[in-house]
């Protein structure tokens, strides 16, 4: 065939365009099943379940961050998701240090877990978790709790601990569990301040500089046993709590502006991370730490529960 005139100026366009006008080299998505999260950039649906895509081989790792500027709708996209994932039978668990989820928890029949200083609600960072208490004698249960007993130490101290406070910190922990007492932050504190002959021994030397070793740490606990952070962790943890709800919260946010944030989202973290460790059902689980950065800013904070 031969035109007349000038030829058609040449058109050109991005990768981004060319998709579009060939859809073939489009990836073909997730797949529909799963909680409806969206649009995605082409305009079609865009659905996450992060247990099927685990089973398909599509994930190696079930583990989300959610992250963008203030005011982009992050908050608005988790909360969406947790009532989304209610059709399918899922259960969500929420730390949450600005008492935003209230709502949500209440829309699912169950009413936040406030920690305040001085309240009702109490919970021991050191717990091995429900439902089985005996599981505290587990090598692997006592490594992790001596674990984050340091790391809390750390936390509160503001740099890391000598190998003598390292030490004398984990002999007051093992010395507690070791007479039978339940694991808490004023037992291991009082075992810090007064330690026995027996631990003494264990690493040649006196209680008397055993007790010196471990003082400072045991001044820095005193602030969540004594100090204006009473009331949360110093104690067992209460017996009233019960995680079998659709959403369980723990609301922090009395103390959102304290700057004991990081250290209270730990404990209450790795409480949660106890009783999912010895949950005995097979329940599928998200578990939602808000404000992360409030835990993951201090350097000093080990997570030991992930």
């Amino acid at each position: 065939m031969i035109r007349d005139g000038p030829s058609p100026p040449v058109h050109r366009a991005t990768t981004a365009h060319l998709q579009a006008a060939y859809p073939f080299v489009a990836e073909a998505g997730l797949g529909s099943s799963g909680a409806y999260i969206g649009r995605d950039l082409l305009g079609g649906a865009f659905c996450y379940d992060p247990w099927e895509l685990y089973e398909r081989g599509m994930l190696t790792n079930p583990n989300m961050v959610v992250i963008g500027q203030i005011g982009r709708g992050k908050s608005s996209f988790v909360k969406s998701y947790l009532w989304r994932q209610q059709v399918f039978g899922r259960q969500a668990w929420v730390v949450d240090p600005k008492g935003e989820y209230g709502p949500l928890a209440r829309a699912c029949g169950t009413e936040p877990l406030r920690i305040v200083p001085g309240g009702m609600v109490r919970l021991n960072p050191l717990d091995a978790g429900p439902p089985d208490p005996g599981t505290a004698g587990r090598p692997d249960v006592l490594r992790r709790q001596s674990q984050l007993l340091a790391s809390l130490s750390e936390a509160s101290l503001g740099r890391s601990l000598t190998p003598r406070e390292r030490t004398a910190a984990d002999l007051a922990l093992r010395s507690v569990h070791g007479r039978g007492g339940q694991l808490t932050l004023p037992a291991v504190a009082a075992a810090l301040l007064e330690p026995g002959p027996e631990s003494a021994a264990l690493v040649h030397t006196d209680s008397a500089a055993l007790a010196a070793d471990g003082r400072d740490v045991a001044l820095e606990l005193r602030r969540l046993i004594e100090g204006d952070l009473a009331g949360m962790f110093d104690g067992p943890t209460s017996a009233h709590l019960s995680l079998s709800g659709p959403l369980v919260t723990l609301d922090l946010s009395a103390l959102y502006a304290s700057p004991a944030l990081g250290i209270l989202m730990t404990c209450a973290t790795a409480w949660l991370q106890a009783a999912l460790i010895n949950s005995d059902d097979r329940t599928r689980r998200i578990v939602v730490v808000d404000e992360a950065w409030a835990i993951l800013s201090n350097l000093r904070i080990e997570l030991t529960h992930t």
